[in-house]
Parts: C-alpha cells; sequence; structure tokens
C-alpha cells in the first residue's frame, strides 16, 4: 500500500493470472507478461504499425503450440466449401483489463517467425501482420480493415518477404488467393508485386472470409468475396 508495487489480476475463464508490478507498465506490456514468448499480433499489430485508423480496445497476444508432426492431407474442393460455410472459430479466452479486452491467441508454431521487437514490445512484422490479419479478419477489424491495412503498407512491406514467409508457413488453405486479392483491390501495389503472389498454384475457389452471404467471384484470384466489396 505504501510502495511501488503493484498488483493486476486478469480473470480468463479457465483461470486468474496476476501480475506483481514495481511501478507502472503499459496495458500492452502487460498483456505480454501473460504468456512466455507471446507476441501481439492481428489488429493490436495492425495499431502498432500505423496500418489502421482505430484504436482497437481488444489486444490480441499470440503465444504459439509445440512444435508437432503433421501429416499433408489432400485438400478437396468440397473441404474448403464446408470449411468456410461454417463460422470462424473465435478464442473465448478474453480477460477484462480496464477500458480493454485482452484476448490470448495459442496460435500455429512457426519459431515466432516475422516477429520483431517494436519499441520495445514483441509484435508481428508488417509482413507478418498482413498475412495474419488475411487469414483471421476477424480478429483484425474486420475485411473492410485489412484492406485499408494492405493500402497502407504499401509503402513499408517486402512483398518479397511476404511471399517467402507464405512458403514457410505451409497453410492448408490457399490464403495468397486472398492477399493478392487485397492487394489488387487497394490500388496500391505494382505489377511486379502482384506477379509474385500470382506465383503461387491456383488449384481451388476460395473465400475472403467465412459465411458469406451474398458474393461475388473473382475469376483472376479464383475468390468469393462480398458483393460490392
Amino acid at each position: 500500500k505504501t510502495s511501488k508495487m503493484r498488483i493486476y489480476s486478469f480473470d480468463f475463464p479457465t483461470r486468474r493470472i496476476n501480475r506483481y508490478v514495481w511501478g507502472d507498465l503499459s496495458v500492452h506490456q502487460l498483456a505480454l507478461s501473460l504468456e512466455k514468448d507471446s507476441y501481439l499480433s492481428h489488429y493490436t499489430a495492425l495499431y502498432l504499425h500505423n496500418l489502421t485508423d482505430q484504436i482497437p480496445k481488444k489486444i490480441y497476444v499470440t503465444y504459439e503450440q509445440p512444435r508437432k508432426e503433421t501429416n499433408k492431407t489432400t485438400l478437396r474442393q468440397i473441404d474448403v466449401d464446408k470449411a468456410f460455410l461454417k463460422p470462424p472459430r473465435v478464442s473465448s479466452n478474453v480477460a477484462e483489463y480496464g477500458d480493454y479486452n485482452i484476448c490470448l491467441l495459442n496460435g500455429q508454431f512457426t519459431e515466432r517467425l516475422g516477429v520483431i521487437s517494436l519499441d520495445g514490445l514483441w509484435a508481428t512484422s508488417v509482413e507478418r501482420t498482413l498475412i495474419d490479419a488475411a487469414v483471421r479478419p476477424i480478429y483484425s477489424g474486420g475485411i473492410p480493415e485489412v484492406l485499408i491495412a494492405f493500402k497502407k503498407a504499401a509503402g513499408k512491406v517486402s512483398i518479397n518477404k511476404l511471399a517467402a514467409m507464405l512458403k514457410k508457413l505451409e497453410f492448408v488453405y490457399p490464403y495468397h488467393q486472398a492477399i493478392g486479392f487485397y492487394m489488387q483491390k487497394s490500388g496500391a501495389y505494382n505489377d511486379v508485386q502482384i506477379k509474385l503472389l500470382k506465383s503461387f498454384a491456383f488449384e481451388y475457389d476460395f473465400y475472403i472470409t467465412h459465411q458469406l452471404q451474398e458474393k461475388e467471384y473473382s475469376k483472376e484470384w479464383r475468390l468469393y468475396y462480398p458483393k460490392g466489396f
């Protein structure tokens, strides 16, 4: 009571986490203390990179699952269709902190690919942030916000690095089709940059997000997107 020691309690659905701090920490520093080797991602990373005009009140913190041996599965069009007709999975591992909600995401093992120190905070790089936003728009403000992010990132992002990261991440689904669509739709990238995304395989019709109601189709990117988007 008489010193600079502070206690901060975070009530997650399955556990309470207490943090004892000498003095004051920012909400982002506190959020990073909740899981070992975690980093700020998705909408939070968009904000830290100035890729959004919003000030998100939900803070996304990713900590990775252990490495797993994965068997390559043969994807079928029917599997893609079924998966994206369903609502997206959304983490309920959320705790309130003042005006903020902190969401802990147990992400896939990537060896912290594209994680950098940003003003003393561990966060995803611009390239990794754009990939994550395209993969999980629900954690990134929705697809209109993702499009804005791609437009704002044009002078900051290396598309060569982004394409290399995509290959390393080895996603089951063809997210490169959504990323290329965002790039083209933003009007902020040249033909050479867009061509890099077109160098990936185009084997399936894909969806920019889950549960599209009225939709349009891009033949160029083999991608369904909301009507009028």
